[in-house]
């Protein structure tokens, strides 16, 4: 599992990897139906079935090396503030790593992530995953690209994406050693 940052640490946060025992803690993320559909759920029913899909996939993520969100812990309080990690995903029949991440409604808008985000972003080069990062981020989702922006990522482009028209932001290792 070379892309999870399970054990990393931020001045505020710590990354672990997601367990089953998590899941009550982020039902709450998948409420808010506006977040939903940014995260491509927002057909499924109910938020507890929802919940349910998201852990499936990050498990599998984790199995098959595929990265994955991690649980992002306060370091003060030891709460579960949200999820962040590298993905590797499909885009356009091009594999890529994306930094992506889901905070919980409490914790948006004080910094968690972007400071999450850059942790992933320099991982990711410091180890040698890739040439370059992407978000893959809804086009309507303005608060996303705010953060994708402020991680030196720039908008490259619009594509489809599961039925979503989404914008990808991308910064290359090229971009990130010249900072």
């Amino acid at each position: 599992m070379k892309y999870t940052l399970e054990g990393q640490e931020t001045e505020r946060l710590k990354f672990r990897l997601l367990n089953i025992d998590d899941f009550d803690d982020c039902i709450e993320l998948f409420k808010d139906i506006k977040v939903c559909r940014f995260l491509g759920v927002d057909k499924i029913e109910t938020p507890k079935e929802r919940c349910r899909l998201w852990f499936e996939i990050t498990f599998e993520r984790y199995k098959n090396d595929l990265g994955g969100q991690n649980i992002l812990l306060d370091k003060k309080t030891n709460k579960i503030i949200g999820q962040c990690g590298l993905l590797v995903r499909e885009i356009e029949g091009k594999k890529e790593i994306e930094i992506a991440y889901s905070i919980l409604p409490e914790y948006r808008k004080k910094g968690f992530a972007t400071e999450s985000t850059e942790k992933c972003k320099n991982f990711a080069f410091e180890n040698k995953f890739t040439e370059s990062l992407i978000s893959i981020i809804h086009t309507e989702n303005i608060n996303s690209e705010k953060v994708a922006t402020k991680n030196g990522m720039r908008k490259d482009k619009i594509t489809n994406f599961k039925g979503m028209s989404v914008n990808i932001y991308r910064i290359n290792s090229i971009e990130w050693e010249n900072k």
